[in-house]
């Protein structure tokens, strides 16, 4: 039923809020942005309404401003490809300083702490002298897939990158990305493309000759898979035999906290905007 959700009934939802609750409003993609943001807002002033996709967000919060004239909301979205694509989001409308969640907690020092709980400090040591810094190692094998995402979108090629197999390009010692392993990996799962994996190479690699920070690329997702089997394989430690992604991202998530969360753009962006327009968001550190 979550799927089958508009954005008129995420704004059905704030105007029914507003019977108890006239306070500001934030609107997430989905339920693990309430959890995470959660930890950071204000809860005697601000309630979190999940939208369930970034599309809902935008749509709900236009709903909101333009149609029903409530100024007291504000949305959160991934950045997502905004960023290659030159785009930037005004408010009310904020955005992740990296491509999406996962991504910009990962470029904060919550990663070193995750590394602390899962990692064998020799092991680890080693893997750095040999293959350099751990956290570039991991950005590096996921550059190019996200860079391959937004060739394809930009020129329409048709690729798919759902069910991607990490394993099947992520050499697990060094954590390097075999980019033609990559390319196979996901044309064996586009059954739309429209394009040869040379031509598809060659742009990829174009583009990173260009980007400045590899993060606004990054998707999260592969770079979590990227870190499990760098931890299975290369440096972790006891506990992080049978490590599962899905417990790695919420590992992420506990260590990301308000200490980091304030380093970032969007912390700043919002309490700025609050402050200007008499709203208080976040907790006080």
């Amino acid at each position: 039923m979550i799927d089958k959700l508009t954005a008129e009934d995420i704004a059905n939802s704030i105007s029914m809020l507003r019977s108890s609750h006239s306070g500001p409003v934030m609107i997430v993609e989905g339920v693990t942005d309430c959890r995470l943001y959660g930890k950071f807002i204000d809860r005697n002033e601000v309630v979190i309404v999940p939208a369930h996709s970034r599309d809902n967000v935008r749509k709900a919060l236009a709903e909101a401003w333009g149609h029903r004239g409530d100024r007291r909301v504000i949305g959160i979205v991934d950045a997502d490809l905004d960023i290659l694509f030159g785009k930037a989001n005004r408010p009310p409308l904020f955005s992740t300083d990296k491509r999406d969640l996962e991504a910009m907690m990962l470029s904060t020092r919550a990663f070193e702490d995750v590394l602390s709980e899962y990692a064998d400090g020799d092991r680890l040591a080693s893997f750095e002298k040999r293959h350099g810094d751990v956290r570039d190692a991991v950005s590096g094998a996921c550059v190019m897939l996200g860079l391959m995402m937004f060739v394809s979108i930009r020129d329409n090629m048709g690729l798919s990158f759902k069910d991607i197999d990490h394993s099947a390009f992520i050499d697990e010692r060094s954590l390097r990305a075999d980019v033609r392993k990559m390319t196979d990996e996901v044309f064996a799962g586009s059954m739309n493309a429209n394009r040869g994996k040379r031509d598809v190479i060659d742009a990829v690699t174009a583009e990173a000759e260009a980007i400045d920070d590899p993060w606004t690329a990054v998707r999260g997702h592969d770079a979590v898979a990227v870190l499990k089997i760098g931890l299975l394989s290369a440096f972790g430690a006891y506990n992080s035999k049978g490590l599962e992604e899905g417990r790695l991202a919420g590992s992420l998530r506990l260590a990301f906290g308000m200490g980091y969360f304030t380093e970032t753009r969007l912390y700043a962006d919002i309490l700025e905007w609050g402050n200007k327009n008499n709203m208080v968001f976040w907790i006080s550190r």
